[in-house]
């Protein structure tokens, strides 16, 4: 391991100038205007794979923003591993939160603060970076792919077709993906598996127009109440979801999983402490890692309605929205769902208002069997790097596409991240520790040096 930590030491000044480079394109998928920094940032992946020692690289158009496709080929004999990442970004707002311009990125306390400096700017540059050393060392003993899309912030809706249509481009033995987390900087940790989403918006219409409160308020519905009342609805005393149906197809975690999950190191006092909360709260019977990672969930995303800007104006709304999402578990289909929460919302709403749902994106959860020899070349990589063995756990985040490569590849998915919960990605301050970088850098190497295939 001496000899990649030497090359990260001399070489770290120009790694930290090239992941600039990336983080300084706000490679926004969710601001349409911003498709001319979604081909930039797409264009400077192509100039990074290629001196990193990739054969070739293209971008690829799709369905809606362009994906970077490049690969290194050893050997027709010898295994493929295709490396998944994304190069957009969430919005950055709100942008006063910031301590630093969020597309300017500086490093302060030795890490990286930065829009993308983790999510996933910052952690697809390690595994890009683990190849570079591996390819100028000549220590490359299998085939590498790479496919990088920039539309995983707003749910990947392009990458399940575009797969479809490349099959035989895209064929591989294992995909890797650094864009998950670790338990804590002294914790390492493999995701062996992520949760499902499935996602909503709602609009709820009253009146015609904004009326006058004074003149109408008490005897026509307000929708901004309609809505709130109908949300409440959603989840009851006991942090069940009310939707009919919705628990059919839960698997319940086994007694054996349980008591693994029990014994991961875990402070809740700490944990309040981080997000400056007094207590925890959802489903009954299950602790906090169960419900975060193994338990399906709802949220409130956004919700909005009537006069929002400076003082005060007397109205009674029109309109009122909310964005909503499930958290699904492995075996929930995200069609299913939507489904049967649409159905739910549409037959609650009273007859004063008129309820429309509309949804969004989704997709399903993942497990990684832990007897994958990719899992266990990944195990070997933290070890060596790290210098102690990763905890296997459920993560309650979700990347949709995971399944679909599955679905469509037909091949399992090595979850190697190495965020962590303070790196607030989507949220002001997002940041990534140098020393994580540096390691996960020689994880990804131990993790190639160890797969056999």
């Amino acid at each position: 391991m001496q000899d990649i930590q030497n090359y990260i030491a001399e070489n770290e000044p120009r790694f930290l100038e090239e992941l600039f480079s990336l983080i300084r394109i706000p490679s926004i998928s969710a601001h349409p205007e911003r498709k001319p920094d979604i081909e930039r940032c797409a264009e400077r992946w192509k100039e990074l794979l290629l001196e990193a020692g990739a054969d070739t690289v293209e971008v690829m158009p799709s369905d809606g923003n362009p994906l970077v496709y490049g690969e290194k080929h050893v050997s027709d004999d010898a295994p493929t591993v295709l490396v998944y990442a994304h190069y957009d970004v969430m919005p950055a707002e709100p942008l006063e939160l910031w301590h630093s311009k969020p597309f300017e990125p500086e490093v302060r306390e030795d890490r990286i603060w930065a829009r993308g400096a983790d999510d996933d700017k910052g952690q697809s540059f390690i595994q890009v970076k683990a190849f570079e050393y591996l390819v100028r060392h000549n220590l490359l003993r299998h085939n590498v792919k790479f496919i990088f899309e920039g539309e995983e912030e707003i749910g990947s809706p392009s990458l399940a077709a575009f797969l479809e249509r490349h099959r035989d481009l895209l064929k591989c033995d294992v995909i890797l993906v650094s864009d998950t987390s670790m338990l804590a900087p002294d914790l390492p940790s493999l995701t062996t598996g992520l949760r499902g989403l499935a996602y909503w918006e709602i609009e709820v219409t009253g009146p015609n127009r904004d009326l006058h409160s004074g003149h109408f308020g008490g005897a026509v519905a307000n929708p901004a109440l309609v809505l709130c009342e109908m949300l409440a609805k959603i989840v009851d005393e006991r942090g069940r979801i009310t939707i009919p149906h919705f628990y059919d197809d839960v698997e319940e975690l086994s007694a054996e999983e349980r008591a693994m999950i029990a014994a991961i190191p875990f402070d809740e006092e700490a944990y309040k402490r981080s997000i400056d909360v007094d207590a925890v709260r959802g489903e009954e019977g299950y602790s906090t890692i169960e419900r975060n990672a193994c338990r399906p969930s709802f949220d409130i995303c956004g919700i909005w309605s009537g006069y929002q800007g400076e003082g005060s104006k007397t109205v009674l709304p029109s309109k009122a929205y909310a964005k909503v999402s499930c958290r699904l578990v492995p075996h929930q289909q995200h069609e299913k769902i939507q489904q049967l929460f649409t159905d739910y919302i549409t037959k609650m709403a009273p007859d004063c208002v008129r309820v429309k749902v509309t949804p969004m994106h989704g997709g399903e959860g993942y497990v990684c069997p832990i007897t994958l020899p990719a899992y266990k070349a990944a195990e070997e990589g933290f070890i060596q790097a790290f210098g102690k063995r990763p905890l296997a756990v459920r993560r309650g985040g979700s990347i949709p596409i995971i399944s679909d490569f599955e679905r469509v590849l037909g091949v399992k998915t090595v979850l190697m991240g190495f965020g962590l919960e303070r790196n607030a990605i989507h949220s002001p301050n997002e940041n990534f520790s140098l020393d994580i970088f540096r390691k996960g850098i020689a994880a990804v190497v131990g993790f190639h040096l160890n797969y056999q295939g």
